[in-house]
């Protein structure tokens, strides 16, 4: 969806969403400006403020064809209003519009919650030293809460199979990349064979996030304030979602795999300390945390590959932020970083 004013970003349909927003949330009040919130590389998130300053967060596709399955947007706001009846933070879920004729595709609306988005190394920086060591704690706890939480309890326990997660998502990941790569990469098909022929025994079956790390967090006072991109969050094996966060929480002599990290600063926990307290904090046996760390490093380098393909053909709107032979290169990077972990 374009727009010749440079004031409107690209994806909204100002007319058509303002009035549906204005019918369908009780205190907004247009006129609505509307603006991207950076970070996002798969959905796009904008930040939306009305006539009296109330702000408001939109979700919706990336423009242009999508993956089947990818980007639901009434399943992202289905989990999040869920996930709001319990002890773990998100923001509160708003409204969703399913009418294509507002706006070209799906979207929801949900609570702007102000604080810090933690992306890399230069926020994790500004985090004030006094509150990492918490905040480390805080993001423990909070993955724990999550898979704490009986699926049933608050209507998500169809969300998905809850058994052979990984398997399943071998599979998922597997059709993903054969229909997102852009070139051969034998790293990711010896991978994904080692990874197929020892997957671990599944423990417990939770609420996985999918994508949990400090980037996809609001953060302040030393707490997580919300957890946001529930985009891939299912039902299965909890351990995967620790798998990912080690893989992001980098220790601050570490180099990024593919990118910095805000752990990267002095005075947060270290990863062995974080993986050690989730196993204190749920009893869970992590022996097998290797595994889910090459499992992830290989899933990611699928989504990022999907990334790259959608940039490549102009399905996220405006040009990209970073360097699309960097985001190319990290793929390789990570598909060799996954075969080094699953061959030890």
């Amino acid at each position: 969806m374009k727009t010749d004013d440079p004031s409107i970003p690209a994806g909204i349909d100002l007319p058509a969403v303002s009035r549906w927003i204005a019918e369908s949330v009780d205190r907004a009040e247009p006129p609505f400006r509307f603006s991207v919130i950076s970070g996002g590389r798969s959905n796009l998130t904008f930040r939306v403020e009305d006539a009296n300053g109330y702000m408001m967060a939109m979700r919706r596709p990336p423009l242009g064809r999508v993956l089947e399955s990818a980007h639901d947007m009434g399943r992202e706001f289905r989990v999040i209003s869920a996930i709001g009846q319990t002890e773990v933070p998100v923001p509160e879920a708003l409204a969703l519009c399913t009418d294509h004729s507002v706006n070209g595709a799906d979207f929801y609306l949900m609570a702007f919650i102000e604080g810090l988005v933690p992306h890399d190394a230069s926020a994790g920086a500004a985090i004030p030293q006094t509150e990492r060591q918490p905040l480390s704690q805080d993001a423990v706890k909070v993955l724990a809460d999550l898979h704490s939480v009986d699926p049933d309890e608050v209507g998500l326990g169809d969300l998905g199979r809850r058994d052979d997660y990984v398997g399943r998502q071998l599979r998922r990941w597997s059709r993903q990349w054969e229909q997102s790569k852009q070139r051969e990469i034998p790293e990711m098909e010896r991978v994904v064979a080692i990874l197929a022929s020892s997957v671990p025994e599944q423990q417990r079956s939770t609420i996985v996030h999918g994508d949990y790390r400090l980037g996809n967090m609001i953060v302040g006072e030393g707490r997580i304030l919300a957890l946001l991109d529930w985009e891939l969050c299912t039902l299965g094996d909890p351990l995967a979602d620790l798998g990912y966060l080690a893989n992001a929480w980098l220790d601050p002599d570490e180099p990024p795999t593919w990118r910095e990290a805000p752990t990267q600063a002095t005075g947060f926990a270290t990863r062995a300390e974080t993986v050690a307290l989730y196993g204190k904090l749920t009893g869970a046996d992590l022996s097998a945390i290797g595994f889910y760390r090459a499992f992830q490093q290989w899933r990611m380098a699928a989504i990022l590959e999907g990334v790259y393909a959608r940039f490549r053909h102009g399905a996220m709107g405006d040009e990209p932020s970073f360097d699309l032979d960097e985001l190319a290169d990290s793929v390789v990077h990570l598909a060799r970083e996954a075969l080094a972990e699953a061959e030890r």
